[in-house]
């Protein structure tokens, strides 16, 4: 009886390994339909950006690069950017900082907000920005009465790139703020900790690698943005165009060479994000693990 029972044992667990095991021909199927997705949709497109921008040769390459209007657009990128970005650090951290780890009314509403930018789309943010800042709009005859000018000038490209960028941080830091929960915290208060010093000492180095992450994302979107910024900016060659709409200016006109040289390097800028993006990844799971394995020590 016991033999029965032992080899019926065995055959179950081999029927439950049999059946969760796939044949090969499925599991190679799908891994090709993977490769081939990828190769067809980001490895081709990606080769062919930078084939076009070489096609004529590295003397046309670097001409459209140091092309005044390519590097005012250049500047006007890492501008946008460079300002965009810490704004976003700051609320992103504030609002996550609030939501995993205090309770007040309005949290939701907190939530939804933040996730705004994801379902509106970013033309019409900037139709939003145009109503509200342009000449005809709310304030626009404030700003022209005290000469200040937002809409078709570098504070509306500022303030589009903003509004895009504003989920990254606090959505990546959110989750991470509530699954390590409120324990740490709440000991260093009772031992007379300060809330500045619980968040510099306790709060933010257990969620630097998430917030980097959250930074790099954010700081990719800035860079790369058209659609707000495009309805915000005016056009205007040398003084408003970011990357992105440099791009499409000299596409229109004709400019294959120098509209794919200039998008090779929101290409490499994309790459550049992606190696950082693995290397935050990898140095984040590696800090859970150790974590984990220090609370089961």
């Amino acid at each position: 009886m016991n033999g029965l029972f032992a080899a019926g044992h065995r055959y179950g667990r081999f029927e439950t390994r049999a059946a969760t095991r796939d044949p090969a021909w499925v599991k190679w199927t799908l891994v090709g339909l993977g490769v081939s997705y990828f190769a067809l949709f980001l490895l081709l497109p990606l080769i062919s950006v930078f084939a076009e921008a070489l096609r004529k040769g590295w003397e046309v390459y670097f001409a459209a690069i140091v092309e005044p209007d390519a590097i005012a657009s250049i500047k006007l990128t890492l501008l946008a950017a460079a300002i965009a970005v810490p704004l976003n650090v700051v609320f992103g951290v504030a609002a996550a900082w609030a939501v995993a780890k205090f309770d007040f009314r309005g949290k939701q509403i907190l939530i939804t907000l933040i996730d705004l930018p994801f379902s509106v789309s970013p033309v019409v943010a900037g139709l939003i920005y145009v109503l509200v800042f342009g000449l005809n709009g709310w304030f626009g005859g404030w700003l022209r009465e005290h000469d200040m000018k937002i809409i078709f000038a570098v504070p509306g490209i500022v303030l589009a790139t903003v509004f895009v960028t504003v989920p990254f941080v606090a959505r990546e830091l959110i989750p991470l703020m509530q699954a390590q929960g409120k324990e740490e915290e709440e000991a260093a208060v009772v031992l007379g900790a300060s809330g500045w010093r619980v968040f510099w000492q306790v709060t933010l180095p257990n969620v630097k690698w998430g917030l980097l992450y959250g930074v790099i994302l954010c700081n990719a979107r800035a860079m790369g943005e058209f659609g707000a910024v495009s309805v915000v900016s005016g056009h205007i060659r040398g003084l408003t165009n970011t990357m992105p709409l440099h791009i499409e200016i000299l596409y229109n006109e004709y400019q294959f060479a120098a509209a794919f040289a200039v998008a090779s390097l929101l290409a490499l800028l994309a790459l550049v994000t992606l190696i950082l993006k693995t290397f935050v990844e990898w140095r984040q799971a590696k800090a859970i693990a150790a974590a984990q394995e220090d609370a089961h020590s």
